[in-house]
């Protein structure tokens, strides 16, 4: 069902969530608004780390990530001509390729760790095409009842195998770290 070619690059899925398992607060909040300083903190050092971030264009929207020499910033949308000025060069690009085309275009270019995070959709496309290898999670002490989550709704049956779990403050903020489980 699910097959993967050897990948020198890791795919890692990023998101922070409520217990409840909500990624936005009643659906439209910027998550800066409601996440901890630590997991913000370790969030941004996670960021800075990776050789290429792939995001939603609604993320984007949301929040516009900067263009940084240091990596590449791929942003996944039906309509890539809509952001043209946003454009920067080896630097932030808006793409409307699949999960596997954008992985083996930065595979080639011998790039070690993809973060994916900032959409349903991007998160479940990736996932869908068995692209992902580990899934980070941070868990703030929260409970939204409403809000979007981190997959869309589709049908998925992947497993996980915790790697690690750290509790970064006193409110109980988890960071939580897993390896999904490949089905050749």
């Amino acid at each position: 069902m699910y097959s993967q070619p050897l990948s020198i690059m890791k795919k890692i899925l990023v998101f922070v969530s409520t217990l409840d398992g909500k990624i936005t607060q009643w659906g439209n909040s910027p998550v800066k608004k409601w996440t901890s300083r630590e997991d913000q903190d370790y969030f941004h050092k996670t960021w800075n780390e990776a050789s290429i971030i792939v995001e939603g264009s609604s993320t984007f929207n949301v929040a516009p990530m900067k263009p940084n020499p240091e990596h590449y910033i791929v942003v996944m949308t039906r309509t890539p001509s809509k952001y043209k000025e946003h454009e920067v060069a080896g630097q932030l690009e808006f793409t409307d390729q699949s999960p596997a085309e954008i992985v083996e275009k930065y595979e080639k270019k011998g790039l070690h760790i993809m973060l994916v995070g900032g959409g349903a959709h991007v998160a479940t496309s990736f996932l869908k095409a068995n692209l992902i290898d580990e899934v980070w999670l941070t868990f703030e002490p929260k409970i939204f009842g409403t809000g979007g989550n981190f997959v869309a709704e589709e049908k998925l049956d992947i497993d996980l195998q915790l790697i690690s779990v750290e509790k970064v403050n006193e409110k109980g903020t988890l960071i939580t770290k897993y390896k999904v489980k490949k089905v050749k």
